[in-house]
């Protein structure tokens, strides 16, 4: 495909997900803590199997990178008041404060940008580290509080059920995104490789996400699971 109709579709994609849900949230549809947590899920996803339009060429990672690089720049702008925008401070704030855009949201964003740039599709690290932080911290907050379970010890915000939604979302994200990518043929194969180093990934980007810090699970989770990427992916 060509690499600019590539970026279009990607654009209209992400688009199309982040706004449907921004709608939702703002006409009382969904709560805003759901949509937040949905949009925190789905766009990485998403973005990565767009990848996939892609021709091989060099400026490919750029061009798609510019997708994440826009939206982060519009959180920012929100989070900043330089733009209004009620129905993407209701999807993605706790509290209906913009500000909050400018931790959790732009974190996410820039991120987005960097395991692009850096990765693409040329290494498993890079998506592996975005589905980490996209399907489990959203799964973890989801099963947090659908799930009545007890607190955990060192962290009593955080709780066993949302701490299993952290390592299964996280894993099972990551297993169905190198499982496309294996079978069509970007990653070599067996997928049954991948399993153990995404299963230890995903262990221990559980208990990174379960310490008590606050706003920067996007950061630490990221790190930790690229890290281990580099000792775990052959």
């Amino acid at each position: 495909m060509n690499p600019y109709l590539a970026l279009v579709i990607t654009l209209v994609v992400a688009l199309v997900e982040i706004r449907s849900l921004d709608f939702a949230a703002h006409r009382g549809w969904i709560e805003s803590r759901l949509s937040r947590k949905l949009i925190h899920i789905l766009t990485g996803p998403l973005f990565v199997l767009c990848w996939l339009l892609f021709p091989n060429v060099w400026y490919a990672r750029w061009l798609a990178a510019l997708v994440p690089l826009l939206f982060t720049i519009q959180f920012a702008m929100i989070g900043l008041g330089i733009v209004k925008d009620e129905a993407s401070v209701k999807a993605m704030s706790r509290s209906g404060d913009r500000r909050e855009i400018l931790r959790g949201p732009l974190f996410y964003g820039i991120i987005f940008v960097v395991m692009t740039l850096v990765y693409w599709n040329s290494s498993p690290i890079g998506m592996t580290a975005l589905m980490l932080m996209c399907g489990g911290d959203g799964m973890a907050d989801i099963l947090g509080r659908g799930i009545r379970s007890p607190k955990l010890p060192w962290n009593h915000d955080k709780s066993v059920a949302g701490s299993l939604g952290m390592f299964l979302g996280g894993w099972l994200l990551t297993a169905f995104i190198l499982f496309i990518f294996v079978a069509m043929k970007v990653f070599a194969g067996p997928f049954t490789g991948f399993i153990f180093p995404i299963t230890i990934i995903a262990f221990v980007g559980m208990l990174v996400e379960s310490l008590p810090l606050k706003d920067v699970d996007n950061i630490t989770v990221t790190l930790v699971a690229v890290a281990l990427g580099y000792l775990l992916f052959k």
